[in-house]
């Protein structure tokens, strides 16, 4: 039995991950700003309410570590100098601490985000690194942070996940969710027949499990993870409508004006959406998982419609918990703003 410390345990990713841990007989300590609230394992975990930007927080945190799993990161939606300093500062000190205390493994959380707007697929590891926006450009400079701490004799592994989806998933899905639970047929921009994989977090928290147990000589490396089996915008996501039942279909919009209007809408602060999201939408994204199933040996189970449908099925569960929170995490749905008026016309 290991013991690991989940930064940022109490977000979406986070408890996925403090139950698998769980249930494969592992002893798990988390470290989050938000208390740790989940009844049903609440009293099998350590939670300590913190920042990954004190140093005494983290250390205090490291006490008796094995493993550290770096979850903790400020989404594209906070502001720019809470993601600078949570996700660089935050990441360096976590690092820093951990070296210190001699843990024996590190397993940072990255991004797909890191190679920006890319010009060709798949995206491989050795592919340039150019974030887009303060979270893209954070989550380059926390990789290059690890290199240094890799340099040092710290094993570190570094997954960069496709988006992930699945149970306690909300934020942005919440808003696809919302309409199809409604009946409302749902816009893609342009064509909607571009590629694009997703993740599911069982699938990712596998991948940290094979992190966390494999060799180090293996994992102490980089990986891209994402579904084995998906298809494009407009399949994948028919396919919840489908499964909700009204006959609603996914319906065309012109990219080019519609670029442009999430734009004048993100700068006055009233759309949920950012650049990345809005910038990527309409084209081809994904990954090769090639090096992971080879060097890991990672099989992913859910395609990226079983993923979607998944997180709906739990959206549709739990709706009475969540349905008058917002706000900017993947916990809780992200306020649709003057998005919620385009839904009147579809």
């Amino acid at each position: 039995m290991a013991h690991y410390l989940i930064t940022g345990g109490s977000g979406f990713l986070g408890i996925n991950l403090v139950r698998t841990l769980l249930a494969r007989g592992q002893s798990v300590t988390t470290l989050d700003l938000t208390p740790f609230d989940y009844e049903d394992v609440q009293d099998q975990v350590t939670a300590i309410t913190g920042d990954i930007r004190d140093t005494a927080a983290v250390a205090t945190a490291l006490e008796g570590i094995d493993i550290v799993v770096h979850t903790a990161a400020a989404l594209p939606l906070y502001k720019p100098e809470d993601i600078y300093s949570t996700d660089i500062d935050g990441t360096r000190n976590v690092l820093e601490q951990s070296h210190r205390k001699g843990v024996e493994r590190f397993i940072h959380i990255s991004s797909t985000a890191v190679y920006g707007i890319p010009d060709h697929h798949p995206l491989v590891e050795t592919d340039k690194l150019e974030g887009v926006g303060p979270y893209g450009e954070s989550k380059v400079k926390a990789e290059a942070m690890c290199q240094e701490y890799r340099d040092k004799g710290l094993c570190i592994s570094i997954i960069r996940p496709k988006s992930f989806i699945g149970p306690e998933r909300l934020g942005v899905f919440a808003l696809f969710y919302d309409w199809a639970k409604d009946g409302k047929n749902f816009p893609v921009l342009g064509r909607g027949d571009n590629l694009y994989q997703y993740l599911d977090v069982e699938d990712l928290c596998d991948a940290i499990w094979l992190c966390a147990t494999l060799p180090s000589e293996k994992t102490n490396d980089t990986f891209n993870i994402g579904a084995k089996e998906y298809g494009t915008s407009r399949e994948d996501f028919q396919a919840v409508l489908d499964y909700a039942g009204f006959g609603k279909r996914i319906i065309s919009i012109p990219e080019g004006p519609a670029i442009f209007i999430l734009r004048f809408l993100e700068k006055l602060g009233i759309s949920p959406l950012y650049k990345w999201v809005y910038e990527t939408a309409g084209k081809e994204s994904f990954v090769s998982i090639e090096k992971a199933e080879q060097v890991l040996g990672f099989r992913p189970k859910y395609s990226n419609k079983e993923a979607l449908i998944r997180n709906y099925q739990w959206y549709l569960e739990n709706l009475d918990s969540f349905s008058h929170a917002s706000g900017v995490t993947h916990r809780v749905p992200w306020q649709q703003g003057a998005l919620k008026w385009a839904k009147m016309f579809f």
